[in-house]
């Protein structure tokens, strides 16, 4: 491969099958995700149009984001729920597709299973009817959200018609201070960049502190991209990546060449040292603190230690917005984020429901007890997950100091379960998004944090400095 190109040319140019004259490409996709929210309406229009499954072992299928967390015997209690978790069903068996569910023992949160099962490697191109695709980027793949035609189009022709975005390198140098997660990194990110800053871009991922990153640091990163409008994010694959693969269910076999030629071809995929690219930002790390929103975008945030910003302080296309937030949120101009009190703390999610984030958050929970009054969940992100933590003992860590332990699902982050807050409830979660309404009330309100400051958020019964109780 010629040098200056930066993985994103690579990987784009290797799936780009026709070139329009409009300058969109036709792309070929590597890999579809399915789940059951999206893909009915899709597989329907099939139908309509006598289509087959163009390859259907390309495309592999889970149940995440209607499934109950406390119990997931069938037929659900929800009607609605029941209906689509057997709509996906029939249509996997009708088409030949893997599902995942709840019996397979692999079921999860779909950009939680992609990368466990090493369905997720570098160099591919990867879609699914989900916003947050992105997720799957960390591994050095081009992984975007599309929408219910757009899966049909993909079960039908493995292929989208997309414009190729520019694309901005994003290095945060340095290292991070202790109590200072992947979560905060990327909630930083968007708070400076904006949450239409990425609009047009894939953002690239790169400096000391993410090179330092696990990969379910990275892909924490890489998940909130969306939110700072960027529809893709990814991080170069290294040895880190490699090694995460390495003996994973559907990654090529571990021993022999086969793995090693697949490494090697990974390895050449990275950014060249003269890569070009459209535009570059860089951080240091020792500026991130523990962050946490206070408004309704992700975007709308600030270090744990500091106060919500004066009017004077927004710049003037932001104004409204910074109004309407400030009264939804019942918050005052001006005053400190810390020790704003909470109802609910929610750790889970495709962004923070990882194997990692739960032993973070255990390290928080095994300091105290639940503040009284607080209603709280630990939703593992997978049942493999789940087992694992369970191994560990982390579920009777979380017991022990009076959180709820649950079943693997979406749960609390969309709402679209029974899970859900209540009234004007006031939320601390790992989630990804703060939008009116996201967690499932109307005027329910919603901090996003790390794992570990909800942990802290939990114990408190008020946002607090996760640093404090880390010593």
């Amino acid at each position: 491969m010629s040098s200056q190109r930066n993985l994103f040319d690579k990987v784009w140019e290797a799936h780009t099958v026709r070139e329009f004259p409009d300058g969109q490409s036709q792309l070929f996709v590597g890999l579809h995700l399915i789940h059951e929210v999206t893909s009915p309406q899709a597989f329907a229009m099939l139908r309509e149009m006598e289509l087959p499954v163009r390859f259907p072992e390309r495309t592999f299928a889970t149940v995440d984001h209607i499934v109950p967390t406390d119990s997931q015997q069938r037929p659900l209690e929800d009607a609605l729920g029941e209906e689509m978790m057997a709509a996906l069903e029939a249509n996997c068996r009708e088409h030949g597709i893997k599902l995942f569910d709840p019996a397979s023992g692999k079921q999860g949160i779909v950009h939680v299973i992609g990368p466990e099962l090493g369905l997720t490697q570098p160099g591919m191109t990867v879609a699914c009817g989900d916003s947050h695709t992105s997720t799957h980027g960390a591994f050095g793949a081009i992984a975007f959200g599309i929408g219910t035609s757009q899966v049909r189009d993909v079960l039908a022709t493995q292929c989208l018609t997309l414009a190729k975005p520019r694309v901005r390198r994003i290095e945060i140098g340095g290292a991070l201070g202790g109590g200072v997660y992947a979560k905060d990194v990327i909630l930083h990110i968007i708070r400076r960049l904006g949450v239409k800053g990425g609009v047009g871009y894939a953002y690239e991922y790169a400096g000391p502190v993410i090179e330092a990153m696990s990969m379910e640091e990275r892909l924490t990163v890489c998940n909130m991209s969306i939110e700072g409008g960027a529809r893709v994010g990814y991080a170069n694959p290294d040895e880190r990546s490699i090694e995460y693969l390495r003996g994973r269910a559907f990654a090529p076999p571990p021993e022999g060449a086969t793995f090693e030629r697949a490494a090697t071809w990974w390895r050449s995929l990275k950014s060249d040292a003269d890569a070009d690219f459209d535009d570059r930002v860089s951080f240091p790390g020792a500026e991130i603190e523990p962050t946490v929103t206070w408004g309704i975008n992700p975007g709308q945030a600030l270090g744990v230690n500091e106060a919500l910003p004066l009017p004077a302080d927004v710049p003037d296309e932001e104004r409204s917005g910074f109004s309407e937030a400030l009264s939804f949120m019942g918050f005052h101009a001006g005053e400190p984020i810390l020790g704003a009190k909470i109802d609910v703390a929610f750790i889970g999610s495709c962004t923070n429901g990882r194997i990692s984030d739960l032993r973070e958050a255990a390290k928080v929970a095994r300091t105290g007890q639940v503040a009284p009054g607080v209603r709280t969940l630990v939703v593992p992100g997978s049942q493999a997950v789940a087992r694992e933590a369970e191994a560990e003992g982390l579920d009777e860590i979380f017991r022990s100091a009076g959180f709820e332990w649950r079943e693997p699902g979406c749960s609390m982050c969309l709402a679209m379960n029974p899970d859900k807050l209540r009234g004007r409830e006031l939320s601390a979660s790992s989630s990804n998004r703060n939008f009116k309404g996201r967690q499932g009330s109307p005027t329910g309100r919603t901090l996003l944090m790390s794992p570990a400051m909800v942990a802290a958020a939990a114990l408190r019964g008020r946002v607090t400095d996760v640093r404090e109780l880390l010593g």
